[in-house]
This record gives structure tokens, sequence and C-alpha cells, in this order.
């Protein structure tokens, strides 16, 4: 980025302008969490990456965590946005095909799985009471919209059942991503055939998970959602 475009960067002022910011700083996020894991990425590296210094990031984004939090909603959305194509047609399928389309949608969106890998542990620290608030009603609305998708699909589930199957999803997302994709030594140490068993297919298990948690909740009685994953 030349000096007159950094400039131009930092003296922008209209709302559509600071929208277009707070896109290139995402973009440029998401970028480096396709080459180093999260843990690795600070707010200077993002600063490089962008053409900006901290100090003018942080003008769209109070620290690195809040930008992630944002990438997360962001990527969230996106994949709400292609599920209704990916999921069989309402009425037309049995529930372990509807959980092995969803499985097989989020084994096709990486960035996403390991955003809600880190949701709890990295993301939802260091950022304000406001950024927190607005993260967990973004994402309230999309487990709503999840879960409207899935009761579509199985609708013996009931609203309520098919909230917390949203919720439990994220749960099990979250969970399943870390040891699908585990470090190169780990992943050396389980060439080892005594080891086969640990190693972990994403999709299949995340599947199974579903599965599981949906035969579960058609045979407990009716309940309020469990308040999980950021509701």
């Amino acid at each position: 980025m030349s000096q007159t475009e950094s400039t131009a960067f930092q003296r922008a002022r209209r709302p559509e302008q600071v929208e277009i910011r707070k896109q290139t700083i995402l973009d440029a996020a998401e970028a480096l969490l396709g080459e180093m894991p999260i843990a690795e990425i600070s707010l200077r590296e993002l600063s490089r990456r962008v053409g900006l210094s901290k100090t003018n990031v942080v003008r769209y984004f109070e620290t690195r965590e809040a930008v992630f939090l944002e990438l997360l909603r962001r990527s969230q959305q996106a994949w709400l946005d292609t599920l209704e194509r990916d999921l069989p047609p309402a009425g037309s399928a049995p529930h372990h095909v509807v959980c092995g389309a969803i499985a097989a949608s989020l084994a096709q969106r990486p960035l996403l799985c390991e955003l809600w890998s880190a949701l709890a542990t990295v993301l939802e620290r260091n950022v304000s009471l406001e950024s927190v608030r607005a993260f967990k009603l973004s994402n309230l609305e999309a487990q709503v919209r999840f879960a409207g998708l899935v009761s579509d699909r199985v609708p013996e589930l009931g609203d309520d059942a098919a909230r917390e199957l949203a919720a439990l999803c994220t749960v099990a997302v979250a969970g399943l991503w870390p040891f699908a994709n585990p470090s190169p030594t780990v992943l050396a140490a389980t060439e080892d055939p005594r080891l086969a068993g640990s190693r972990i297919d994403f999709a299949t298990m995340l599947s199974r998970h579903l599965d599981l948690l949906v035969t579960g909740l058609l045979h407990l009685p009716a309940t309020s959602p469990t308040p999980l994953s950021g509701q």
C-alpha cells in the first residue's frame, strides 16, 4: 500500500468508508488464518498485513480478539446463507441425512470451525462488554435461523429442541475441530497402527454427534433449550 493510499485509509470518515476499511481488515485476518494458527497472529502482524499502524487498526476494532470475533460473525452469516441449499428439501430425508449434510457443509468452512473452536478460550477475552454483548445477540439470531432450517427438515424435533441442537452443534464443532486438525507431531504419532483409532475425520464424527443428539432430543421430554454457545 502506497503512502497516499495509507493516508486515505486513515482519514476515512463516512460510514461507507469505515465499513470498507473494516472489511479490508477482516479480509486480511482471514488470509492470515489460512497461513498460521490464531494464537500466532498478533495485532502487529495484522496491522502490517493491512498496511496500517496498530493505532489505526484499533480505530476500527478495539483489539485483535474483536477482529476475529467479527470475522466469526461474518463467517457464520455466510455459512447460513448457503446452508439452505446444502440441506435436503424439507420432508425429503431422514434426520441422519440432514445431520450428514450439516456436517459436510461445516467441513467445507474451516475458517468458521477454527474460529468457533477458539471462541470461549480466545475470542471472548480481551474485548469490551459492548463487543461481547453485540456478538452474543448476533449469535443468538444466527442460532434461531439455524434452528429454523433444522426444524423445517426435522419437524418432529419441535422449535425448542431444534434450538438446543443448534446450540449443541457449536459446542460439538468447537470440541471436534482441534482433534481433527492436530499438530504435525500428533499427526505423525498417529501413523502408528496402534493409534489408528485416534484419528478423527471431522465430517464423519460431527455427523455422528449430531445424529446422536437428534435421536436423544426426540426421545427426551420437551424442555426449554439449554443456554449454550453464546446464548
